[in-house]
Parts: structure tokens; sequence; C-alpha cells
């Protein structure tokens, strides 16, 4: 199969769901593109928890198995995670290359202790109010004031979450970079690590030691970018996607 006709599957970040990659999507017109819920998110499935990362990997092994081809995968946020589990998995090796935007890697435990007041924030009645922060790390301050209805339809998406299920989703977003650095060396899939240069929770710091960690792979800092690139700069993401991946 010629490297351009490899489908590229794309895995969402905790909180969103599938919508969040149409801008990159359209950007990607000449590629088969395949964007789901993850479990416990949009119409997916929301099964009582708590869940582990493997709920999701299982998921996604799932959706590769009929497919029944190679991949070439592209996780955001959360989705990065999974992205480097299933690549660790015993299907793994349906993933051609590998896309990881905006991840975390070997978070202090400060940064992860954060992580999980949050989570408790969420499941003990706070969940509104952690949104309009979120939107704000997420967000440059330009974008957001230039386009009003994009920040608009992201906060709708996040207050429309199940709160039970975004909370066990949260959590394994919280635990699994440690239950991943010391596997990553593993990885033997060429790989893209990027992220903004303004991304305050997944940062270009991470970015860099977790291409470093990985025994073959490349950083990309994105300029003026914090969190959320797909939806800010989705032309820019669509182009990195394909000159990685395609031949």
């Amino acid at each position: 199969m010629k490297s351009r006709d490899v489908p590229v599957v794309l895995i969402h970040g905790v909180g969103l769901d599938h919508s969040m990659w149409f801008p990159v999507m359209a950007a990607l017109t000449h590629r088969r593109t395949i964007a789901y819920d993850m479990i416990g998110h949009g119409g997916a499935p929301k099964p009582l928890g708590p869940y582990n990362l493997q709920t999701f990997v299982d998921q996604l092994t799932s959706i590769v198995d009929a497919l029944d081809c190679e991949i070439d995968l592209v996780g955001f946020s959360m989705g990065a995670l999974v992205a480097q589990s299933y690549a660790l998995s015993a299907g793994g090796d349906r993933t051609r290359r590998m896309v990881l935007l905006n991840g975390v890697h070997d978070r202090t435990v400060d940064e992860r202790q954060a992580i999980l007041s949050r989570v408790d924030e969420v499941r003990t009645g706070g969940f509104a109010a952690t949104v309009e922060p979120a939107l704000q790390r997420w967000f440059t301050p330009a974008f957001s004031d230039a386009h009003r209805d994009v920040i608009s339809s992201v906060r709708q998406r996040l207050l429309d979450n199940d709160v039970r299920a975004y909370a066990d989703a949260y959590e394994v977003f919280a635990t699994a970079d440690a239950e991943l650095k010391d596997r990553v060396a593993e990885i033997r899939q060429p790989t893209l690590v990027a992220t903004g240069d303004d991304d305050q929770r997944s940062t270009p710091s991470m970015a860099t030691a977790l291409a470093e960690a990985l025994p073959s792979a490349c950083a990309v800092i994105l300029p003026g970018l914090r969190h959320l690139t797909p939806l800010e700069a989705p032309v820019a993401v669509a182009t990195m996607i394909d000159d990685f991946t395609i031949d």
C-alpha cells in the first residue's frame, strides 16, 4: 500500500469528541481519515468506571482490526497517550507512523496532583467551574477573540459531557503518562511529537523529552499556539501530518 493510501486514524482529547478533527479532516481530503468518539465521550458507550488505559486501547484495537490494514495514527492530548499504549500492544504493529499532538510526558508530582485535584473537583460537583479555565488554557487570546463561534462550540461540547464518564476518563488522563514513561523506549514506529510553544500543560519540554525517549522520533514546536492546535491551526496540523506520513 502506498503511503498516501494508508488511512489516518485520529484520536481526540479528554472531554471532546471526534468533531474536533473536522477542520483537520477538511484539509486532508486526499487521505482516508477515521475519527471516532472514545469510550465515555460523545456518542460512544459510557459504561460504569473505573476506566483504565487498556479500556481505550481495546476500543482502538477493535476499530483498527475492522479496517484490517496498516494505519497512520494521530493522537491529541489524552489521545496521544492512547496512541502510545496501542503502539505497545499486541496489535500495535499495524501502526505505520504516529503523530502525537499536545501530549503529556512524565509529569512532575505537582503537575500530576494538580490534574488529580481537578478530577476531584469534577467528581464533587464543580465540573462547570473547570470549563472556562480550560478554554483559556487551550486557546490563545487572539484566536478566542476572533473565533467566538469555535470557542462556544467547544464550551458546549464540554458542558454536554456525562460528568461521571468524563471524570473517569479524566483520571486516566491524569495518570497514564506515569504508566507509559518507562515503556516508550519500546515504541519502534517513526513518530512525530508536536505541541504549541505556549501550551501550558503539554509543554514544549515534555514534547522534546518524549521525542528523545522514543527510538525513532522528532519534536516540532508550533509557534504562537496553545493546546487545541487542531482547531486553532488545522491547515498547519494537516500539513505536518502529511509531511511526516507521506513518503
